[in-house]
């Protein structure tokens, strides 16, 4: 995406030999200001992920890799092996539902194996950024397969533009580059189709309002922020023609956890027939799972993500306000799992298919006995 007319990804390395540095886009700082992060340490790594300097499942996945690297680069030559065992250690634990950060762990483990010193070094950062560069890519592809969806839906509203609801950030922040959920709007839009998109707030952490609305706004996509806790109306009052989300973990028979409140959106959107796709690239799915609800581990965070809100002051300052009385807990799980039966299809990078065994094992039969 550009940005201030130049092009970012949202993880990149600047500079060359001792002197390249790990950088990402700070998303905590969205959409008040455009800020970015040099990550020199495995520990500034582990709190991007954990503090959601970077966030969405295909940018934890590339960041983890990229923080394989930074621990192969920063281990000291006696302890090197351990240190970098320990260092994905901490990495495997920042976000526990994101399927990505497993994967692209593991990628790494296998690139390292029999390796140390300068070798791990360049074996790690080569497949880092091959990580990187796959995933866009397959966001790219996404958005390819998901246009035909947006097409067959303005071919059935003549006259007027898809209106497309979405939940959370599933856009260019949270990959690489493109996006999942997003991909499919802005290949629809950049094609001259007419498209809207029902922005939801998405409660707490409000991606939908930060980010969603902030990467809308520099594409120029007409879009509207709505209330967690509108789409069921709209859905009931024909404002909905499709819904697209992203997902962190998608099982082998198609149960897929994803912010939390997006069950409820399919639930409004299957009482009113309106058609709920998930997109994902193919490092999103967990094959050694099979009932999402029952084996997808759930993230609770911290309290006061639900306590505070974060928002811009009269005062043109970013501040912090308690929303409760001081007294009050609150608890934070930050997704939920939406069943297959209520998921019309998965929009993959390598096509469209039903959330079902038999259907991604269509388009993945090489994972069948994974």
């Amino acid at each position: 995406m550009n940005v201030n007319g130049r092009h970012y990804r949202t993880i990149w390395t600047e500079g060359q030999g001792a002197d390249e540095t790990l950088r990402i886009i700070d998303q905590t700082a969205l959409p008040h200001e455009f800020r970015t992060r040099a990550l020199g340490s495995v520990d500034e790594v582990c709190r991007a992920m954990r503090d959601m300097w970077v966030r969405g499942a295909g940018l934890i996945g590339a960041t983890a890799a990229w923080g394989v690297w930074v621990a192969a680069r920063t281990a000291p030559k006696d302890d090197f092996c351990g240190f970098v065992a320990r260092s994905m250690d901490k990495l495997r634990a920042t976000r526990p539902t994101a399927g990505n950060l497993v994967w692209a762990l593991d990628r790494q483990k296998k690139v390292m194996a029999g390796l140390s010193g300068e070798k791990a070094v360049r074996a790690v950062r080569a497949e880092a950024q091959a990580i990187a560069d796959e995933d866009a890519d397959f966001c790219r592809l996404i958005g390819e397969h998901g246009l035909s969806i947006i097409k067959e839906a303005a071919a059935r509203h003549p006259g007027r533009p898809v209106n497309i609801l979405t939940h959370c950030n599933a856009g260019w922040l949270a990959f690489v580059d493109y996006g999942s959920a997003l991909s499919p709007v802005y290949a629809a839009f950049d094609a001259g189709i007419p498209v809207h998109v029902w922005v939801d707030e998405t409660r707490p952490r409000n991606q939908g309002a930060s980010l969603t609305a902030w990467e809308l706004g520099r594409h120029g996509v007409p879009h509207d922020l709505i209330a967690d806790n509108a789409g069921g109306h709209l859905m009931q009052h024909g404002m909905v023609d499709l819904v697209i989300t992203g997902a962190d973990r998608v099982t082998r028979c198609g149960d897929a956890a994803n912010k939390i409140g997006t069950y409820l959106k399919a639930l409004a959107a299957f009482d009113n027939g309106v058609p709920f796709y998930v997109a994902l690239p193919s490092s999103t799915f967990d094959f050694a799972l099979r009932d999402g609800v029952r084996d997808i581990p759930i993230e609770e965070r911290g309290a006061d993500e639900v306590r505070m809100i974060s928002g811009l002051s009269e005062r043109g300052r970013v501040e912090d306000v308690l929303i409760c009385p001081p007294d009050t807990t609150a608890r934070n799980w930050a997704f939920d799992v939406t069943p297959a039966r209520l998921i019309t299809g998965l929009i993959t990078e390598r096509g469209v298919c039903s959330a079902s065994e038999q259907g991604i094992l269509s388009l993945y039969p090489e994972r069948k006995d994974a």
